[in-house]
This record gives structure tokens, C-alpha cells and sequence, in this order.
């Protein structure tokens, strides 16, 4: 774990994240925010791209809590059994749905207690929701913040509520609504898990991961 980055250090890996793109974006396809919940709720070990597979042609048929209802268990998993734990994914979203449409009048709560306690949605998930839909500056931990988190000094933490906690207490409060979104990116196609792309990062002078690939 490397050890917490200064203030005047992250300020400069954010600006630089930004000016190379102002507006990250979360790759999961949705169209309101229903399907956003169920969508993240389903990219649970499962990559976007997989999960956008199956929900394109869902999500056509079932955009509301009472439409998946309608679907029924059985048609939800014939469009997502291409994804993983999909059975156990399919009792969650129905069993959710209900919730919602009983306890909510089929509305998205947008606190996160009350995201948390429909199944299927834990505090990341909740955090996701929150961070792309109300614009609320909720940061999402997955294996790719906790990584970069770790590897570069940004937001160093033993567990995923560590991190979280570092991203909230020292990245500046202009860079907090799109960070987890930069660091997720940055993970994803930059600082991998096996090969990291040190030679063309552009925070590579800032980071203290020690082994560079160069």
C-alpha cells in the first residue's frame, strides 16, 4: 500500500484527469433510473459490456418495476442467463421490483439507506445510483479505485470503506462528483490489475507504484 498522497499532488493528477476528460461517463447502458439500478445490480462480477448484451433488448420490455413484474422471473432470466450468478440476479431484480412498486409507488428512493435495503443493492451499487443519476458525490468502490487507489497513493485504504473514505476526505471537492468515474477508467484501460500501462499513464511522474512498467 502506498502511503497518502498530498494535497497539491492530487489536485494535480484530478486536473490532469479532467482536461483529458471533462465528462467520464459510466459505461452501463439504462434509460432511466430504474434500469440504472437493475443494471448495476446485475454488473455484479459480470463486465459492463456483457451486461449491456443482455439488457439492451430487456430494458425495450421492462423499464418500470410493474413491466418487469409482468416479465415474471422466467423471462427476466432468459435475457440475462448469459450473465454470471444470473438465477440468484433474477430472484433480486423481481424481488426488488415488488419492493418498489408496494413500498414506493414504483419510484427509485434516492437515499442510500433505503437504496441498500432492496435486494441485490449493496453500498456500492447504492453509491453508483447516486453518483449517476442525482449527481450526488458518492464514490463507488470496485476492484479497479481499490487498485489504483492503492498502487498510486490517491486513496490508499486496507479495505473497499477505506478507500472510499480516502477518495471523500482527500480529493478536492471540485473533482469529488467524477472521481470515482476517472479512477475507474484509469484502472480499466490504464493502471490494469497484470499489465499496467506505465510507459503512456499520464500521472506515471506522480504515482509511487514502484513497479513501473516502462
Amino acid at each position: 500500500m502506498a502511503k497518502q498522497l498530498d494535497y497539491h499532488t492530487i489536485r494535480e493528477i484530478f486536473t490532469r484527469f479532467q482536461q483529458a476528460d471533462p465528462e467520464p461517463k459510466g459505461e452501463l447502458e439504462h434509460v432511466n433510473v430504474y434500469t440504472l439500478v437493475v443494471a448495476v445490480a446485475l454488473s455484479a462480477q459480470a463486465t459492463d459490456a456483457g451486461v449491456n448484451k443482455a439488457t439492451r433488448a430487456l430494458f425495450k420490455i421492462a423499464d418500470t418495476p410493474q413491466k418487469m413484474l409482468d416479465l415474471g422471473e422466467e423471462g427476466l432470466i432468459e435475457h440475462i442467463k448469459t450473465i454470471g450468478l444470473f438465477r440468484q440476479k433474477a430472484k433480486n431484480v423481481i424481488k426488488m421490483s415488488r419492493i418498489l412498486v408496494e413500498d414506493y409507488g414504483g419510484e427509485v428512493p434516492n437515499s442510500r439507506a433505503a437504496l441498500q435495503s432492496l435486494p441485490g443493492v449493496g453500498r456500492k451499487t447504492a453509491n453508483v445510483v447516486l453518483n449517476m443519476w442525482w449527481r450526488y458525490p458518492a464514490q463507488a468502490v470496485d476492484t479497479h479505485i481499490f487498485r489504483v487507489g492503492n498502487r498510486t497513493g490517491i486513496c490508499p485504504g486496507k479495505d473497499v470503506d477505506a478507500v472510499e473514505r480516502a477518495i471523500e476526505d482527500n480529493i478536492p471537492v471540485d473533482f469529488q462528483i467524477h472521481a470515482h468515474h476517472w479512477l475507474i477508467l484509469h484502472g480499466r484501460y490504464h493502471c490494469k490489475a497484470r499489465k499496467p500501462q506505465c510507459g503512456t499513464c499520464l500521472i506515471r511522474d506522480l504515482c509511487q507504484f514502484e513497479d513501473k512498467t516502462l
